[in-house]
């Protein structure tokens, strides 16, 4: 009965359309029948692993970025769960979206910032963060109502990159701030796909530590 459910307001939404708050039409679309079997919620994993040919000195970063949405309209929740930073490492982190997931010659051909409505850095809906290590990792718990898993502007098949430094939000006086925020050499890297609950699941622990804090 639920799955039926699903599919006629899955048909209300094809029939009437749905547009973004900018003036290019978008339709909201579920992918495939993932959004069904999962109580109308959609699950991705990005497994994170160091560039190759890492310069000497960095990090070799490893994890997962989960990702989760209610269909159509939900925010958008992400857990971020890294390990392989030095445990005295003081040096803040920016991890962002990329328009591309080709990782072919490492994260160099994942493109920029994914930004599909054209509007200033640090408001891309690519722009996750800086984030602190504590005792070599990263955990953190996100919602972002700008990153979608549905329609024209789904975030499904682009990476996840984590930069060597702090993102400066735009803040600096060259233009490369504006385009990136200077957050310099990309790190680590992985590719966004659709997977099951189970992982989210997991890392249940994720969302209750970060919830106190």
């Amino acid at each position: 009965m639920k799955k039926l459910i699903s599919v006629i307001l899955l048909a209300l939404h094809i029939q009437r359309g749905d547009f973004s708050d900018n003036s290019d039409f978008h339709l909201i679309e579920a992918p495939k029948l993932e959004v069904f079997e999962f109580n109308n919620t959609i699950y991705a994993t990005c497994e994170v692993s160091p560039i190759p040919n890492l310069p000497a000195g960095q990090p070799k970063i490893f994890g997962q970025v989960l990702f989760r949405q209610v269909f159509p309209n939900g925010t958008a929740e992400v857990k971020i769960n890294l390990r392989g930073f030095p445990e005295t490492d003081n040096q803040v982190r920016a991890i962002h979206i990329h328009q591309y997931g080709d990782l072919s010659q490492g994260c160099v051909t994942a493109g920029p910032h994914y930004n599909p409505q054209d509007v200033p850095h640090p408001n891309h809906p690519g722009d996750m963060g800086n984030f602190m290590p504590k005792q070599g990792l990263i955990r953190r718990f996100l919602k972002l109502p700008e990153v979608k898993l549905f329609g024209g502007q789904s975030v499904l098949g682009r990476a996840v990159v984590v930069h060597e430094k702090e993102d400066d939000l735009g803040m600096g006086a060259d233009e490369e701030s504006k385009r990136s925020g200077n957050a310099g050499r990309r790190i680590a890297g992985c590719v966004i796909g659709i997977t099951k609950p189970h992982l989210w699941q997991k890392t249940e622990h994720v969302e209750e530590e970060e919830s106190k804090r």
